[in-house]
């Protein structure tokens, strides 16, 4: 069972790398450093929007208007965090 558990964290730990990557790929391509006419960073944008925006999109959606700043991504990695908390101090020491 802690194994199931660590790769649980595992995964947890990669979403909150992949909402990173994701984060500041579009901070690159608001600010034109990156142009999304280049193939793969097409691709790569349209792979990160298609994992983080499901989840992304709920958290928005409650979130009020903050003139164009999206702050769902951190709210989702502060979740991420908790969860992590969770289960390595009340659910890890408890699994035999």
């Amino acid at each position: 069972m802690r194994a199931v558990l660590d790769i649980v964290m595992i995964i947890l730990q990669l979403g909150i790398w992949i909402l990173i990557a994701q984060a500041v790929l579009s901070w690159l391509i608001a600010f034109n450093v990156l142009n999304t006419r280049n193939q793969f960073v097409a691709g790569l944008w349209n792979f990160l929007q298609q994992i983080t925006e499901p989840l992304c999109r709920p958290i928005r959606r409650m979130l009020p208007r903050m003139s164009g700043i999206d702050l769902s991504p951190l709210v989702l990695i502060l979740i991420i965090i908790f969860l992590q908390r969770v289960i390595a101090y009340y659910v890890y020491p408890n699994v035999v």
